[in-house]
């Protein structure tokens, strides 16, 4: 079985398209040594060291996000009970902030299954907007700034009606309904639109006391910290709706999104199930390793997504005092899944692997089991217990494969 993974791999390895300086060859990845977890009791480690690598986290890569910034308004503007032909219940809810009006707000798109009262939900943020997501054509059109692609028909950085369920297939709303669990989605551009000076039309700018004119110090957010704090707001709506059992709640992403429910379910515990699909360098993946996108690579193309100093570790980052096993380290003892694919090789499949099982000891911590393998699974063959993870056949993507395994993840789970 590991054979066959190696060889599968190699092969992809070797249809990678070049690109100058970077490296695929898993024998030239470097050696420098992760950072120590510090390992202490069960009783000590909530109290003490996860509250030292937080910090740590938001000192030299995320950044720390604002507590002060206000309490969110929550407004339902339309709620339709037959969606999807009498599955579910479709809600959107605007969500704003009363003290700090230069920021737009975000509309969320919730999905409940009829079948269930109280239903868990996977709660993440999408690339194109709610119309996107769904294909219910009575779903409002974002008008946000997006990023250009003639592939989503996206035309001068906005939505066209072409654009309606492009991302549907990553959002396999009726699998995940009829599994009984809702789905709470908006569109990560309400929170801040993802280039260099998005920041100044987005969330960051309208609460900060400088507005459009702040320089970011190091140890204050970039936009995964932004993007994270809004998925927290949507978890703060979901609390109080009858329809969710807020006690379950999963926060999922992918790729920079995935960075971002890491981020998130890091920062808020309220999210009882953190997956991370594909999030590669800046996520799941080990900073260390000199493999696909770096440090390097990530913070010259998208600095904006970072603490400033966070560059600082580009072409050294054996000097940061953080690596990612400790990223996933931070949601234990709660259930936490990384996904790879196998054609992915930019995000470092390995990597994110490997980032799983050195997290393990600090949920062995809490008596529980972390990814139990000691090598990277075969393509297709999902592992793991507390810590799941897999890596399956294809490119860097969500697809059904990927939410049968999280789905099955959470029923198990949340049936214990």
């Amino acid at each position: 079985m590991r054979t066959t993974l190696f060889f599968l791999l190699a092969a992809s390895a070797l249809a990678q398209t070049p690109r100058p300086g970077v490296n695929f060859n898993e024998a030239k990845v470097g050696n420098d040594p992760l950072p120590d977890l510090k390992l202490m009791s069960a009783a000590d480690w909530p109290q003490k060291r996860r509250p030292e690598i937080l910090k740590l986290f938001e000192d030299h890569v995320y950044g720390k996000t604002p507590s002060d910034v206000g309490t969110p308004k929550f407004e339902v503007t339309a709620t339709k009970t037959d969606a999807l032909g009498g599955l579910a219940t479709r809600k959107f809810i605007h969500i704003s902030l009363p003290n700090h009006p230069a920021w737009a707000g975000m509309d969320v798109m919730l999905y409940t299954p009829n079948a269930v009262k109280n239903a868990p939900c996977f709660v993440g943020f999408s690339f194109g907007g709610n119309h996107a997501v769904s294909t219910e054509t009575d779903v409002p059109l974002s008008t946000r700034w997006m990023r250009e692609s003639k592939d989503k028909n996206i035309v001068d950085h906005h939505a066209t009606e072409a654009t309606r369920g492009t991302e549907s297939s990553r959002w396999p709303l009726e699998m995940i309904l009829k599994r009984g669990f809702a789905v709470a989605t908006a569109y990560y551009g309400d929170i801040e639109p993802d280039h260099a000076d998005g920041w100044k039309e987005g969330l960051r700018a309208a609460v900060s006391k400088d507005g459009a004119n702040t320089v970011w110090k190091d140890g204050e957010w970039g936009a995964i910290g932004a993007w994270s704090w809004g998925l927290s707001r949507i978890a703060d709506y979901l609390q109080t709706d009858a329809l969710i059992d807020g006690k379950h709640l999963a926060v999922i992403g992918h790729s920079r999104l995935g960075k971002t429910s890491l981020w998130a379910g890091a920062q808020d515990e309220r999210f009882g199930i953190v997956i991370s699909n594909d999030s590669g360098e800046g996520g799941a993946a080990l900073m260390r390793r000199d493999f696909g996108e770096t440090t390097a690579i990530i913070t010259k193309s998208f600095p904006h997504w970072f603490t400033p100093n966070y560059k600082n570790y580009a072409g050294n980052a054996a000097a940061c005092p953080v690596d990612m096993h400790m990223l996933i380290a931070l949601a234990a003892p709660r259930p936490i899944y990384i996904a790879s694919a196998a054609e992915d090789h930019w995000a470092d499949q390995k990597g994110e692997f490997l980032s799983g099982k050195y997290a393990s000891p600090v949920y062995a911590l809490f008596g529980k089991k972390g990814v139990v393998v000691d090598e990277q699974p075969a393509i297709d063959t999902p592992v793991g217990d507390f810590i799941g993870y897999h890596i399956r056949t294809g490119k860097h993507d969500v697809t059904d494969y990927d939410w049968t395994q999280y789905l099955t993840f959470a029923a198990r789970h949340w049936a214990k």
